[in-house]
C-alpha cells in the first residue's frame, strides 16, 4: 500500500540543462543504473502531439526500454500551462512511487520544474491573443521593455524578476491585464508545497559553450533538411494556429514566419539557430539562479560524465 511516510527519504531525480546537452541520454542511463527508474518529461514542447522534428523527443531506441511519461499527449491547440503540467507531473510521481519505482524528471523547462516545487495560485487560463500581443512587444522592443511595463503596474513583482526573464514577466502581465489584480498581491495565495518537493535533487548539465552552440547549429540545419517546413505546413493546414504555444516554440515560430512570407527560408534557418542558442544561454542562466543545483560539466551522452554522475550519487 502506498504511503507518503514510506517515501519521505526517497530521492526524486531531476536532470536539467540547456537544449542539446544530452539530458535524455543521461536520464535513461540513470534509470537503467537504478534498475527501477521512470522518466517524466519536463520539456514544454515534447508534450504536444504532432510536433515532432524540432522537439528532440526520444525515440524508442533512445528510451532503451525505460518508461517515459508526459510526452506526446497534449493537442497542439490546447492552452496548456506550467500549472497544468505540474498537476500532471505530481500525479505521475505518485503513480510511479506507488509501483515502488523512482521518478526521474528530465527536461530543460525550468519554469515547469519551479512550478512543480512551488505551485501557483489559481490563475486565469492563457489568453492567446493577449499573449501574442505581449510577444510582439518583446520581439520588437526586447524582454527588458516588458519588464519596464511590469514595473509601472506592479513594482513589487518586477523587483523579484530578472529583467530578461520574459516568461515570468509575461505571466505577471497577463494576470494583471486579465484580472486587474497585481501578481504580487496574488502570489501569497499559492497552493501548499507538495511533500515531495524537498526530495527533488536537481542536476544540471553544463557542456562547453562553443561546442554546445555548434551542436545546436548543426541540429537546426538537420531539422530543416528532415522536413520541418513540411511538418509545420501540415500542422497549419490541419488547423493548428500560429499563435499557439506549440507553433510558438523554438524551431517552429520562424518557419511560420517563412510560410507567411515574412522572411526567406535562409533567414528562417539562421534565425532559428540564433533563437535556440539564446534559449540555451537563458536556460543555463535560469538554473544558475536556482538553489541546490549540482552542476555536471560536459554532455550527458559522455561515458565519463555518466561515471562521474553515478559516483556523486553513490550508485
Amino acid at each position: 500500500m502506498f504511503s507518503v511516510v514510506n517515501n519521505q527519504q526517497k530521492p526524486i531525480y531531476s536532470i536539467v540543462g540547456p537544449t542539446a546537452s544530452g539530458k535524455t541520454e543521461i536520464g535513461v542511463a540513470l534509470a537503467l543504473r537504478l534498475g527501477n527508474g521512470e522518466v517524466i518529461n519536463c520539456d514544454s514542447v515534447q508534450i504536444y502531439r504532432g510536433i515532432e522534428i524540432a522537439t528532440a523527443k526520444p525515440t524508442e531506441e533512445e528510451k532503451r526500454g525505460v518508461p517515459h511519461h508526459l510526452i506526446d499527449y497534449v493537442d497542439p491547440n490546447v492552452k496548456y500551462s506550467a500549472a497544468d503540467w505540474a498537476t500532471d507531473a505530481a500525479a505521475k510521481i505518485e503513480e510511479i512511487e506507488r509501483r515502488g519505482n523512482v521518478p526521474i524528471l528530465v527536461g530543460g523547462t525550468g519554469f515547469y520544474l519551479r512550478t512543480l516545487k512551488n505551485p501557483f495560485f489559481e490563475s486565469p487560463k492563457t489568453d492567446i491573443i493577449l499573449r501574442q500581443k505581449i510577444l510582439q512587444i518583446k520581439e520588437k522592443k526586447g524582454a527588458e521593455h516588458l519588464h519596464k511595463i511590469l514595473r509601472r503596474i506592479d513594482e513589487t513583482a518586477a523587483e523579484k524578476l530578472f529583467p530578461r526573464d520574459y516568461v515570468r514577466t509575461t505571466r505577471a502581465l497577463e494576470v494583471f491585464f486579465q484580472t486587474g489584480n497585481r501578481f504580487s498581491e496574488l502570489q501569497p495565495n499559492r497552493a501548499e508545497t507538495p511533500e515531495f518537493a524537498a526530495r527533488i535533487r536537481i542536476f544540471a548539465l553544463n557542456p562547453p559553450r562553443d561546442v554546445l552552440y555548434e551542436k545546436i547549429n548543426v541540429r537546426a540545419e538537420r531539422h530543416f533538411q528532415n522536413g520541418l517546413v513540411a511538418e509545420v505546413n501540415y500542422l497549419r493546414e490541419s488547423g493548428v494556429k500560429d499563435e499557439t504555444n506549440a507553433l510558438g516554440a523554438h524551431g517552429y515560430r520562424r518557419v511560420c514566419e517563412y510560410l507567411r512570407g515574412e522572411r526567406s527560408l535562409e533567414s528562417a534557418i539562421e534565425k532559428t539557430k540564433q533563437d535556440v542558442r539564446n534559449y540555451a544561454k537563458r536556460q543555463i542562466t535560469w538554473f544558475k539562479r536556482e538553489t541546490g543545483v549540482v552542476w555536471l560539466d560536459g554532455f550527458g551522452n559522455e561515458a565519463e560524465m555518466q561515471t562521474e554522475f553515478f559516483r556523486i550519487l553513490g550508485i
